[in-house]
């Protein structure tokens, strides 16, 4: 079976060529979209199961209702969706390095696309999330009552070098200015729990936990897993 791509967009960034690409995948007999940059695979609509996770789990933390909740990475939009789909979510800020990616959801043309840019409480910026993170909050904003970050690979394991600073204790209690009291700091991870990055959680959030989501791989014909860190701010 010959498998078909069909590129949608390709453009270069200040950290490699962005590709985004739909094929068919024969393991599953279905229409897939894929992310590339530069030579390496960023995501597939393949494997949403831990991207959705870490919706459901930073926010099953969180307490309370009418929740404002920050996205760092956008990507093909599916932590995004997830954390619409909570009722108590009245607002949600997705930041996102680069450019093209926000065109893609606003041109339409990912599967959730339409319903992330079409619900009212969904704001999409342009910005780099780690540098915003490092800067103090605007005086008089409120914090969020969840950050919740799929950027890069893992901890260790950055797209950009200048991201390491954030999974440490000092960068971590940096973001940790930008949350509201008691809230949830969550993070996409695709390797398997970290225990030196879970005493650098330790030193800034309580109830730090480290959950390993498992999901089927058509592909494999295995089971694949991702983890998700969760930490609430100490206020």
């Amino acid at each position: 079976m010959i498998t078909r791509f069909e590129e949608l967009d390709w453009q270069p960034t200040p950290i490699g060529d962005l590709m985004l690409r739909r094929r068919t995948e024969p393991a599953v007999g279905q229409e897939i979209y894929e992310v590339k940059l530069g030579d390496e695979y960023l995501m597939s609509s393949l494997f949403t199961v831990a991207e959705e996770e870490l919706a459901h789990l930073g926010l099953a933390a969180v307490e309370g209702d009418e929740l404002s909740v920050l996205v760092g990475g956008l990507g093909l939009g599916y932590t995004a969706v997830a954390a619409l789909r909570d009722e108590r979510v009245r607002a949600l800020t997705v930041i996102d390095r680069l450019g093209a990616v926000i065109g893609w959801h606003e041109r339409m043309l990912l599967p959730v696309s339409t319903e992330l840019v079409s619900d009212a409480r969904t704001t999409l910026v342009e910005d780099d999330f780690f540098a915003v993170m490092r800067a103090a909050p605007a005086k008089g904003q409120s914090g969020y009552s969840a950050i919740l970050l799929d950027v890069d690979h893992s901890p260790r394991h950055q797209l950009d070098p200048t991201h390491a600073d954030l999974y440490d204790a000092a960068g971590l209690r940096a973001l940790d200015r930008h949350l509201a009291l008691r809230g949830v700091f969550a993070l996409w991870s695709d390797d398997p729990p970290d225990d030196d990055f879970m005493v650098e959680m330790n030193a800034v959030f309580d109830e730090s936990a480290a959950h390993v989501v498992d999901f089927d791989n058509p592909v494999t014909g295995g089971v694949s897993s991702n983890t998700i860190y969760v930490g609430r701010s100490r206020g």
